[in-house]
């Protein structure tokens, strides 16, 4: 394994761990959680469907990084669901700079991976 293929590796299962963990923490402890939904959702849904709803996203991204295939729309499907984390929530700095380096890991990933589907589509 080359240092690109590896790197892209590492990057995967990192941000994997990050969503597997979020979306295991929302599912089995919501309460802590629920304060990171923006207030203007509870206008038009529940807070908690969009609660396990963020869960399952986060759930199904972090397996899909795991399995490895088509990581450069897993990557971007990830930066935008951590962009829009950080946009809602933007008033709680304190909380979300760490957002901001996964979102720039998960940008990073979709660099090193561009191109990496139709590679590994002709090899099988």
């Amino acid at each position: 394994m080359d240092r690109k293929h590896l790197a892209i590796f590492f990057i995967r299962i990192g941000l994997a761990f990050v969503f597997l963990y979020a979306g295991i923490g929302i599912i089995t402890n919501p309460d802590s959680w629920i304060g990171f939904v923006p207030k203007i959702v509870s206008k038009f849904m529940s807070t908690y469907v969009v609660l396990y709803s963020h869960a399952i996203l986060d759930i199904i991204l972090g397996v899909w990084l795991i399995y490895g295939k088509r990581v450069f729309y897993a990557s971007i499907l990830c930066s935008l669901n951590l962009l829009s984390i950080i946009i809602f929530n933007a008033g709680s700095m304190d909380i979300i700079f760490r957002d901001i380096s996964i979102l720039f890991s998960s940008l990073a990933l979709g660099i090193l991976s561009y191109g990496q589907a139709n590679k590994y589509k002709k090899s099988e």
